[in-house]
C-alpha cells in the first residue's frame, strides 16, 4: 500500500501516471481476482443481443475507468492517510471490474469506450478536488457515486439475455463491491450528500452512458 512514509511528492505523480496508462492501455489492468464469468459457459447469441451487450459492458467499463480515476484523483489530495490507503484499496478492487468488462466486451466481438480518456481526465479532476475540499466530501463523493453505480448496474442486469451467464455472473459480483464500497465510504465518515446533488450526479451518469453505448 502506498504511504507518506515511503514515497515523495513527485514519487506519487509518477504513481498516479503509472496507474493512468494502465487504466486506459488495453489489458494492461493486471485483475487481483479470476473473473466470476470463468465459471461460467459460453452461450450464443444472436448478432443484435451481442451487440447490445457488448454496450452495456462498454458502459460499465468506463464506469470503472471513471471509478479508478476518481479514487487515484482523491488518494492525491486525501488529508489523513487511513482515508488515502482506503481510496488506493478500493481502486485496486476497481482493477477487477475494469479487467473482468474488457475481457467480456472482447469475447463479444466489441471494444472499450474511444471517451475513456476524456471521462478519466474530467473524474481524476472531480476526485482531487473532492480531497482537497475535505476527507468527508470526498468519502461522500464515493458513497454517493458507488449508488450511482449500483442503480445502472440493476438496470443492465434487468436487461441481460437470460442466457447470458457470463455477463452476468460479473454484473452481479461487481454489484456486491459497489455496495461494500459505499457502505465502507460511509462508516469512515464520508458525507451523506443532499438529494439535489444525487440528482445532479445522476443527469452527468445520463450524459456518460449514452455516449459510451456506441462509441
Amino acid at each position: 500500500m502506498v504511504s507518506e512514509r515511503h514515497y515523495s511528492a513527485v514519487d506519487r505523480l509518477l504513481l498516479q501516471t503509472d496507474a493512468a496508462l494502465r487504466t486506459l492501455l488495453p489489458f494492461s489492468g493486471q485483475p487481483y481476482r479470476p473473473s466470476p464469468a470463468n465459471l461460467q459457459e459460453e452461450c450464443s447469441l444472436p448478432a443484435e443481443s451481442a451487440r447490445h451487450v457488448s454496450g452495456l459492458m462498454r458502459i460499465n467499463h468506463t464506469g470503472e475507468v471513471c471509478a479508478q480515476a476518481l479514487y487515484q484523483g482523491q488518494a492525491l489530495t486525501a488529508r489523513l492517510p487511513e482515508v488515502r490507503q482506503a481510496m488506493e484499496h478500493a481502486a485496486e478492487e476497481e482493477i477487477d471490474h475494469l479487467a473482468w468488462c474488457e475481457q467480456r466486451i472482447r469475447e463479444l466481438g466489441g471494444r472499450p469506450s474511444l471517451l475513456n480518456p476524456l471521462f478519466y481526465g474530467l473524474s481524476f479532476g472531480v476526485g482531487a478536488v473532492a480531497g482537497l475540499i475535505s476527507d468527508k466530501v470526498s468519502l461522500g463523493f464515493v458513497a454517493a457515486t458507488e449508488d450511482q453505480v449500483v442503480k445502472h448496474l440493476d438496470e443492465h442486469l434487468a436487461q441481460l439475455p437470460e442466457q447470458d451467464h457470463k455477463s452476468r455472473a460479473i454484473l452481479e459480483q461487481m454489484r456486491e463491491d459497489e455496495l461494500q464500497h459505499a457502505t465502507t465510504a460511509l462508516e469512515a465518515g464520508g458525507l451523506r450528500f443532499p438529494a439535489p446533488v444525487k440528482f445532479g450526479m445522476t443527469l452527468l451518469s445520463k450524459v456518460m452512458t449514452k455516449s459510451t453505448y456506441r462509441l
